[in-house]
């Protein structure tokens, strides 16, 4: 176990050392630097000069990496050219938002899509299943976006009853700050209990079928038992799957959702960060969301060796 431990996480730094280089020089080749930027178009050549020297960007590539690889371990990310504060704690400033958001989401989607996926699995070709089928090709089809309009429609329009958007942030408590979160976590959470929902009928079904599933039948133990504790445990290594791909994308994937209700989270960074032109913030930004994606896929790989001990032989 300590073996594959210490070959799980010579691959993780690797590919985060491969990855960070690859966004260092995607970002090197986009045309313009920091220096014409924070200063205009208007500056003179002198000036110009002064503040490439300033800023390392009259350095060689590798160097200019070198420095800020190692400034990232160091938990230096850089100033903001836009903000004028440090990225870092740009960063966890948006984190204390999105983080929450995309936990909630994962949640409610979790409590929508494994009762619902199980259920349709143990009633296949019935009522439930149909309703299951309905309720996943809706939420595939229909974009996070669009729900979210028609939850502003609904609930804050219509109804009056929580906010259109914004963040009062957590200092004004903690009710009014997840009042804030409950609609975008509904709009982003409704998708992705869809895709959740099918992944975990197929691998019920799929469970349902194997000889140890007739097996503890014949012995005469009851179809819900038999449901919870043989053919479900056995179907959650493909599910922690999707769980692990959809929390990456619900912290780095929820742009347009967070711009819809004007939340100040990690994904409206970078659409600003983007739009400003502020490099520095744009690979910090991009290195944390790859990191996350790196890390997660890491505690899926272990998640599997501690639900199915079948896995654990010949580690």
């Amino acid at each position: 176990m300590i073996t594959l431990l210490s070959r799980r996480l010579a691959g993780l730094i690797v590919t985060l050392a491969v990855v960070s280089l690859l966004i260092f020089v995607v970002m090197d080749l986009l045309p313009g630097d920091q220096a014409s930027i924070m200063l205009g178009t208007s500056a003179s050549p002198e000036t110009l000069a002064t503040l490439r020297h300033d800023l390392g960007l009259d350095q060689p590539l590798l160097w200019r990496y070198g420095e800020w690889f190692a400034g990232v371990f160091r938990g230096n990310l850089g100033q903001s050219y836009t903000y004028g504060v440090p990225v870092a704690g740009l960063i966890l400033e948006r984190l204390a938002v999105t983080l929450p958001l995309a936990l909630m989401a994962i949640a409610l989607s979790v409590a929508i899509a494994i009762p619902l996926g199980v259920l349709a699995a143990a009633h296949r070709g019935g009522l439930a299943d149909a309703a299951a089928s309905i309720f996943s090709q809706i939420g595939i089809a229909v974009p996070g976006f669009w729900v979210a309009l028609l939850l502003i429609m609904l609930f804050s329009t219509a109804l009056g009853w929580m906010p259109a958007g914004g963040f009062p942030g957590w200092d004004a408590g903690i009710w009014p700050a997840l009042k804030a979160l409950v609609m975008p976590a509904v709009a982003l959470a409704l998708p992705q209990a869809a895709v959740l929902t099918r992944v975990t009928r197929s691998a019920v079904l799929e469970t349902l079928h194997e000889d140890f599933t007739r097996t503890a039948l014949a012995k005469g133990l009851s179809k819900r038992r038999v449901l919870w504790r043989h053919s479900v445990p056995n179907a959650l290594v493909p599910v922690l799957t999707i769980l692990g791909l959809q929390f990456t994308f619900l912290v780095a994937g929820a742009v347009l959702v967070e711009n819809v209700f004007n939340l100040p989270g990690l994904g409206r960074l970078a659409y600003q960060a983007l739009s400003q032109r502020d490099i520095i913030v744009m690979q910090d930004v991009v290195l944390f969301f790859a990191a996350l994606v790196i890390v997660m896929n890491f505690i899926v790989d272990l998640s599997y060796l501690a639900i199915d001990p079948r896995l654990r032989k010949g580690v």
